[in-house]
């Protein structure tokens, strides 16, 4: 070994000039890298006899070479040539290998770092995990291979993985005709089974060479679902307390991880809790900024976790961003954190609030910027790019149902929230009007959520109850909604005024446009909705106003129709009279028409009676006629008074 190893050749130069027997002398060696299995082998080799080079023991062989310098120097192919040929030749070739000699490399810090084993094996594995599985051939090793193509969910350790054989081979496995495209998530069971410093390191490798944010997102999520107990719906964890990561050296640690709170909370954490710390940051950390690269649950529960092991707080405000893009699509049961602090709540309400602040200014961003934003996100086969003002309305209703969708889930949580007895009305009152009033176009769930904090609240005094009730718009509740509202005690009087007004009002225009659509059924357009339909939803007291209001507005008809056959009945009546004044005045032609004068006189003078009643007559359809229709249009009344009657009865009909 002195002939080969410039270490040991020193060390017992060194001995020896100290005094000590060369041939006795004891040498330690209690930082050599790999422990005695990697000094063995490296014994085995200066000594002439085999050494069988494999992906579990190639690392920490290089890096006892590198320790014990047997390099090109002392020797031609001495154990560095050696190892970097089989490193670089060899294992780099294959994805199997390279993932478990990346995995070997969590106890050799920071000599694999060093000598570029853990970049070169994360490079390879993200070139191999970026490529095209159509332009390569895939072989598997071992008998347990995956069914139709698939990689077989195995770890590193075992011999079902897949083997890269970029070449093509001959084999009959390696055929693309016998076997189909592996799914694009294939790589992310065999790459979870790594450290998070190495896992960062791959992932990061992933980005630079472009893959899919979302490829990448979901296999954040999978890596996190086996690393992060509770991170899942339903509580799986992969790992365990045992798991290598619980006992990962110091050295082992991240470079690029913003450090902790520290002081004296960091004492009190143990050493698997700091642990986990560690791999919340990592990931937040290589996350992908990309809206919907991961799910808003996941990252709520990732926040969960990182308010509880008290992250950095530049993290944590980084991820309350991230959720606050996506926020219209959590779940009520992901929103429901509890406050960790000491704050005397048990939800942290002053988090969501937070969020919803988030999700404000990610929604000006957005539409601020609607046409940039969206003319990217068009197909390839579309010939032409959407024009600015209609994406900018697409992108004004997409706001506005996700405004719509917060709301709801906003209203659920202040339901929830609001039976802490804890929960100040200040702080319930700014997160019910954290949103704009165009956000809800119904408060139903808004009344649930006071109503609910009224009961856990009984001592609040009449001047709260009103300042509480202002959060809610009665005219926006729902007909059940205002029912519940009008025989709740709880209210205040006013409010319970203010919502029966409102329902009358509705209720009114109901009838005013029901109304309108049956008087001119041509001139107004179609109502959705029926009037059938609309008494179907009417409550059984205001049908009984309905009733009424119907039985009247027929009586009317009927008067007005027996009005009008009235009318015509004296029209007629006065035709026949003006026809006999007509006839009596005219003259005879034998007569001149001094006699014609003289005639009618007298027999005008004959028929007095007749007269007076037909005039009487007259007057009275004149007064209805003035009553009902006023002076004809354009002509004033002097001047219709001074027509003869020819011209008053057409003006009539």
């Amino acid at each position: 070994m002195i002939s080969r190893s410039g270490r040991m050749s020193r060390v017992i130069y060194e001995s020896a000039a100290a005094g000590s027997d060369p041939d006795t002398a004891a040498v330690e060696l209690d930082d050599l890298p790999g422990d005695a299995e990697a000094f063995e082998l490296a014994a085995r080799f200066c000594y002439g006899m085999a050494v069988d080079l494999t992906a579990a023991n190639i690392s920490s062989l290089r890096c006892a070479a590198e320790y014990l310098e047997m390099t090109e120097d002392l020797e031609e192919g001495n154990l560095i040539f050696k190892t970097e040929a089989f490193l670089s030749y060899v294992v780099l070739s294959s994805w199997r290998d390279s993932i478990v000699v990346l995995k070997s490399c969590e106890g050799l810090s920071p000599w694999a770092e060093n000598l570029q084993i853990v970049r070169r094996c994360s490079e390879s594995i993200a070139w191999k995990a970026c490529a095209n599985p159509r332009g390569v051939r895939w072989a598997y090793t071992g008998a347990s291979g995956g069914a139709g193509g698939r990689p077989p969910r195995s770890g590193p350790s075992g011999t079902a993985s897949p083997r890269w054989n970029v070449s093509g081979g001959n084999s009959k496995e390696s055929s693309p005709s016998r076997q189909a495209v592996p799914p694009a998530d294939w790589w992310f069971e065999d790459v979870s089974v790594l450290r998070i410093d190495h896992f960062v390191r791959v992932v990061t490798a992933i980005k630079v060479k472009g893959m899919r944010f979302d490829l990448i997102g979901a296999a954040i999520t999978h890596y996190a679902s086996k690393w992060l107990p509770g991170l899942t719906k339903d509580g799986s964890h992969g790992g365990s307390p045992d798991e290598p990561w619980a006992q990962a050296s110091a050295g082992g640690g991240l470079h690029m991880i913003i450090s902790g709170a520290g002081g004296k909370d960091d004492l009190a954490i143990s050493a698997p809790a700091r642990e986990q710390r560690m791999v919340v940051e990592s990931i937040i950390s290589i996350t992908p900024p990309q809206r919907d690269s991961v799910s808003c649950g996941f990252l709520l529960r990732l926040l969960r976790l990182a308010i509880m092991l008290k992250a950095a707080p530049a993290l944590v405000t980084e991820l309350e961003k991230r959720v606050g893009m996506q926020l219209e699509q959590a779940a009520l049961a992901d929103l429901l954190i509890p406050s960790y602090s000491r704050a005397d709540t048990a939800y942290d309400v002053d988090l969501v609030q937070r969020l919803v602040e988030h999700f404000l200014v990610q929604e000006q961003t957005e539409m601020a910027s609607s046409p940039g934003r969206l003319e990217p996100q068009q197909p390839e086969y579309y010939s032409a790019r959407m024009p600015p003002a209609a994406a900018a309305a697409s992108a004004s209703a997409t706001g506005l149902n996700a405004k719509a969708r917060v709301a709801r889930l906003l209203d659920s949580y202040l339901s929830e929230v609001s039976r802490d007895r804890n929960l100040s009305l200040t702080k319930f009152q700014v997160l019910a009007e954290s949103l704009p009033e165009s956000a809800r176009t119904c408060d139903d769930g808004l009344y649930r959520a006071v109503d609910s904090y009224l009961k856990a609240h009984p001592t609040l005094t009449e001047h709260e109850r009103k300042r509480l009730c202002r959060v809610m718009d009665c005219q926006k509740l729902s007909f059940d909604a205002c029912m519940h509202a009008a025989q709740n005690e709880r209210l205040p009087l006013r409010v319970v005024v203010q919502v029966l007004f409102s329902e009358q009002v509705k209720i009114s225009n109901a009838l005013a446009s029901s109304s309108a659509l049956k008087a001119a059924p041509d001139a107004l357009p179609a109502m959705p909705t029926t009037r059938r339909q609309l008494l179907d939803g009417t409550p059984q007291s205001f049908q009984e106003g309905w009733a009424a209001a119907k039985k009247d507005i027929n009586t009317l008809k009927f008067e007005l129709e027996s009005m009008k056959a009235k009318y015509l009945e004296l029209q007629h009546e006065m035709d026949a009279l003006q026809k006999q004044v007509d006839g009596r005045s005219a003259p005879s032609p034998a007569a001149g028409p001094g006699a014609a004068k003289i005639g009618g006189g007298k027999r005008l003078q004959h028929g007095p009676s007749a007269w007076s009643s037909g005039w009487k007559k007259l007057g009275r359809l004149a007064k209805m006629s003035g009553a009902e229709a006023g002076a004809p249009p354009g002509i004033a009344p002097g001047e219709a008074a001074r027509k003869g009657p020819r011209r008053w009865r057409n003006s009539i009909s």
